[in-house]
């Protein structure tokens, strides 16, 4: 009884540190990059461009800015769209890829850079094949004519194979030297690339992950399983649906700006359950923060470790498992299972 009480305490400090803390890191990620700028000419960059020096003005808003945004709302929707299908089908290995939307997302641009040339037209081919994906998912998993979790994580794994081989293939037909490095880049994930034009993503992502947040609640009810949600008076079919396509829209909004990114959506909701508990009320905004937070952090040192641009996803990895590992130690895996 006493952890249950601790799990719905309210703590106004952290929640505060959360809703700053991803506009912080925005801010303090256009201070650092290769390009080596003092504060004074990054504040007046921001705020008095006209006395700032144009190369300077250029880096800050044009560069690192849009960036450090795009990179917050990927982080946001990944680990939002994780918590909300861990919880839904009751499976903490569950992840914001789980329906096959990445790999479609990445058959989407293997194709675009094969046979179209790339450039905008991978983000929508992704973005389609990622919708696709989840909808191809959807009917698999409807072979039973009864579309339960279980049949809907098959479906989802099946799904997510078939495109991995498609991708594969893709890799074959594409030029080793002008297309497979494309390929390659693009599925290891980055956000070398972003400019404001690429922001017109964090529209649906937004409206993804809005559909999520008003829908908390009732994830706390069809976390509990079908039937006991119904006997709470929640429509299953109805939320069920709202809450898989708002992550699904969420996801393949940022994936098809990003590339591939692993780990976030699996990782991200078990390390804000550690801080609040099951309830969705809360772990769904405390997902969306440390998610947005984490992102950025990743994407900073991304471009500025090294001399060359490291990939997002090779650094979420080799940073975020390890870090893992050690909470679960801490907590004694005690909140994650």
């Amino acid at each position: 009884m006493s952890s249950a009480k601790k799990s719905t305490k309210t703590n106004p400090a952290l929640t505060l540190l959360l809703i700053s803390a991803p506009l912080f890191f925005v801010f303090l990620s256009l201070f650092f990059g290769r390009y080596r700028i003092s504060a004074p000419d990054v504040v007046n960059a921001l705020f008095r461009p006209s006395d700032a020096i144009p190369a300077v003005v250029t880096v800050v808003r044009q560069l690192r800015l849009p960036r450090a945004v795009a990179a917050a709302f990927v982080g946001a929707s990944l680990s939002v769209s994780g918590a909300a299908f861990q919880s839904i089908f009751r499976n903490p290995l569950v992840n914001s890829g789980i329906l096959g939307v990445s790999n479609g997302a990445g058959f989407g641009a293997c194709l675009a850079i094969v046979f179209l040339g790339g450039g905008i037209a991978t983000y929508f081919s992704s973005f389609l094949f990622a919708l696709l994906a989840v909808v191809l998912s959807w009917f698999a998993g409807r072979i039973s004519k009864v579309t339960s979790t279980v049949s809907l994580i098959l479906g989802g794994a099946m799904v997510s194979a078939f495109f991995s081989a498609l991708i594969s293939i893709m890799k074959y037909l594409a030029d080793p030297y002008s297309q497979l490095p494309g390929i390659t880049f693009w599925l290891m994930g980055s956000f070398a690339s972003i400019n404001y034009s690429h922001l017109a993503a964090v529209i649906p992502m937004s409206l993804g992950m809005l559909a999520v947040f008003l829908s908390r609640w009732k994830i706390n009810a069809l976390s509990m399983g079908d039937k006991e949600a119904a006997t709470l008076g929640v429509d299953v079919k109805f939320y069920k649906i709202l809450v898989i396509s708002g992550a699904t829209v969420a996801t393949a909004s940022a994936v098809c700006i990003s590339g591939t990114i692993g780990w976030v959506g699996l990782v991200i909701p078990h390390i804000g359950r550690m801080l609040t508990g099951n309830n969705n009320s809360k772990l769904i905004p405390v997902s969306i923060s440390l998610g947005a937070s984490f992102m950025i952090i990743i994407d900073l040192i991304a471009r500025s470790l090294t001399s060359s641009e490291l990939p997002i996803g090779i650094l979420c990895a080799l940073i975020g498992s390890p870090f893992f590992v050690y909470l679960l130690k801490k907590k004694k895996g005690g909140t994650v299972s």
